[in-house]
């Protein structure tokens, strides 16, 4: 018996989920990959197709396939997120797999993904391999919010969002009152689940070009992103937003005493106030963080 089998002989099936949004391009390619890799993991499978309210001829591609995937339709474009949860909803085996459909995954190493799902709770496959087509004006708004949410999730996540992983149908649920509509999924089940301390193991992937025009909107989405992560961290770890802003807030208002006492009689007021919102920040995260503990 190989690895492979050998692995693979505890899963009932595992669930792939593929949003579709105006991909009609590259649809066919996609359930060809996707039907061929999975039928050599030895295990059954179902592959749900999510068409998100497409202008072009998605719906009509995806109706004439219907013999080798499930179709769910959403009459109107309701988000990224909201048609992976479409598709995780009727899902009907344990381990969930998502993707995308413009062929900027490669699929073909869902079977490792798979093999690794045994010891870990989520494994995502990382955009970090030797051919990582990432458009050069999201590079600096991408290595940003990676900073950004691996000091406020203290947890090293080399890539926040990738839409290629393999995950635990029971685990996602938990999160779905979270999870937003919106492109932000999978940043939000990733900073959820690593500020729970669930195991997540991160595998270096290739990233494709993709086929047609991409659906990120760059600065509006990365506001939206920085606005995500503080919120989600907020609701797990509150203390590692408020704790760092109070202490600024204190420290400058020390800056500012010393200042007024050896150089000029400024600042009295402007000292007074900033004192008292770093305490008052300070305390205001202690009680968040007590009241996250409490309802854990």
């Amino acid at each position: 018996m190989n690895t492979e089998q050998k692995n693979n002989k505890n899963i009932n099936g595992v669930s792939v989920v593929v949003p579709v949004y105006n991909e009609g391009k590259s649809i066919d390619s996609t359930i060809s990959t996707l039907n061929s890799v999975l039928a050599s993991i030895g295990t059954d499978y179902e592959i749900i197709f999510v068409n998100d309210g497409s202008t072009d001829d998605s719906a009509n591609i995806l109706k004439k396939k219907v013999d080798l995937i499930k179709l769910v339709e959403h009459r109107s474009n309701r988000g990224y997120g909201a048609a992976l949860k479409s598709g995780i909803r009727i899902a009907k085996y344990e381990i969930i797999i998502i993707t995308d459909a413009d062929g900027t995954y490669p699929n073909e190493i869902i079977p490792d993904l798979i093999n690794k799902i045994y010891e870990k709770d989520m494994v995502v496959g990382a955009r970090t391999g030797s051919r990582v087509a990432i458009p050069l004006i999201r590079k600096p708004a991408k290595w940003f919010l990676n900073k950004l949410a691996n000091y406020l999730s203290g947890i090293k996540i080399p890539d926040l969002n990738s839409g290629l992983r393999v995950m635990r149908k029971d685990i996602i649920e938990k999160y779905f009152h979270l999870l937003p509509d919106g492109f932000s999924f999978t940043t939000t089940i990733t900073l959820a689940m690593a500020s729970n301390a669930y195991q997540i193991e991160y595998v270096p992937i290739d990233y494709l070009k993709r086929d047609g025009k991409s659906k990120i909107r760059p600065i509006h989405d990365t506001l939206n992103f920085i606005q995500l992560i503080v919120r989600t961290i907020l609701y797990f770890n509150p203390l590692k937003v408020f704790m760092p802003i109070g202490l600024i807030l204190i420290g400058l208002s020390f800056g500012l005493l010393m200042y007024r006492t050896f150089v000029d009689l400024a600042f009295g007021v402007t000292i007074i106030v900033m004192f008292l919102a770093g305490i008052q920040l300070l305390a205001l995260g202690i009680i968040a963080d007590l009241i996250v503990r409490r309802t854990k």
